[in-house]
């Protein structure tokens, strides 16, 4: 008999008995673990990676599917890097500057005081330099990165008292994030490096004297106001903090093509989220704050004026002592000089102009 009989006459159990049946390669379904370094409660930064894994499900037709972690879960906040770096769990998703004890250079990736704006950032990030540096320096840990949102500008955090000068920085208990804390410690403050999650309980049992996380949105949710009536701004270590999206390189390479291009393209979906997110849900908790008893205060000159003497200094001991902040960073302050140069004459003006109009 021959094949054009078996096909018309046998039927599918013919067919597979006479092993005439086409090959048929369906793509392997893919499960994924995410930890990410906040709690749930913070709808907005942790929401980023929620984001993520819906889309990543969405466009892979359910057949890729992340679940996600608040802080805890699996491991503890600042513990997700080594978590990917072994390859306990497939991706994270963190504020790389949380990881400066392993190398300055981390926090490049995310924020250092007077750096690049928000949207600067993404700039350096995607059509500069910063990616491709930034993942040459990431493959030491075995994790390649993906942009993972930005909150925007921040504010400078909550005091317990006045900040008049810098004199009032000596010996402050300051809950700062990150690489941030590197800088004021040289203004004589004692920086803190704790999780988001624990950081109101410090604050009111006295543990710390100040703290910092985002901006209202969250800080309205953590409830710092009830403990410290001092709200200032800006904050300065925080022009443009991007989180992350830690994959481990071996279970990134392991993907085909098609959702190599999936996790792109979510990790760019939540980028922009986020800080639509916060930019939408700020004003109105900051009005809440305010109408409640919050005093808003800008930070002094004084202050802002050593901050940045001291972060420069602070930047050029680094490059002579670790090339690899040396090779990130010369083409970070390159980048950040011209982008500064072009927003001298076009953002910085149209929404200061702006910002003193009565609409």
């Amino acid at each position: 008999m021959d094949r054009r009989s078996i096909l018309k006459n046998a039927g599918i159990a013919g067919i597979l008995a006479a092993g005439a049946a086409p090959a048929v390669h369906a793509q392997a379904t893919v499960r994924w673990r995410m930890a990410s370094s906040f709690p749930k409660s913070l709808d907005t930064i942790f929401g980023a990676a929620e984001v993520f894994a819906k889309a990543v499900k969405n466009m892979s037709g359910g057949k890729f599917e992340i679940s996600v972690h608040a802080a805890g879960e699996l491991m503890p906040a600042f513990g997700v890097v080594d978590g990917v770096q072994q390859g306990s769990i497939e991706m994270a998703h963190t504020a790389p500057y949380y990881f400066f004890g392993k190398d300055e250079c981390f926090a490049l990736g995310c924020a250092i005081p007077f750096g690049l704006n928000s949207r600067q950032m993404t700039a350096w990030m995607v059509e500069g330099n910063g990616l491709k540096l930034m993942r040459e320096f990431y493959a030491k840990y075995n994790i390649i990165n993906f942009l993972g949102g930005n909150t925007g500008a921040q504010m400078g955090g909550w005091f317990r008292k006045e900040i008049k000068s810098v004199a009032d920085l000596k010996g402050l208990k300051f809950r700062i994030g990150g690489f941030g804390g590197k800088v004021v410690e040289r203004l004589g403050v004692v920086p803190q490096n704790i999780p988001g999650g624990d950081i109101y309980p410090a604050l009111e049992k006295g543990t710390i004297d100040s703290a910092e996380w985002i901006g209202p949105y969250d800080d309205l949710k953590l409830g710092f106001s009830k403990v410290a009536p001092y709200y200032y701004f800006p904050g300065f270590w925080e022009g443009g903090p991007q989180l992350d999206f830690f994959i481990n390189d071996k279970a990134f390479n392991a993907l085909s093509a098609e959702n190599k291009a999936i996790v792109e393209a979510a990790s760019m979906q939540a980028h922009v989220d986020m800080q639509a997110r916060y930019d939408a849900r700020n004003p109105a908790a900051l009005k809440q704050l305010v109408g409640s008893g919050t005093k808003l205060r800008e930070f002094p000159k004084d202050v802002m004026t050593a901050a940045f003497k001291e972060a420069m200094a602070f930047y050029e001991e680094l490059s002579a002592k670790n090339e690899n902040w040396k090779k990130i960073y010369s083409d970070y302050s390159k980048f950040r000089a011209d982008e500064n140069l072009w927003f001298r004459f076009t953002e910085a003006k149209f929404d200061s102009f702006m910002q003193a109009q009565k609409l």
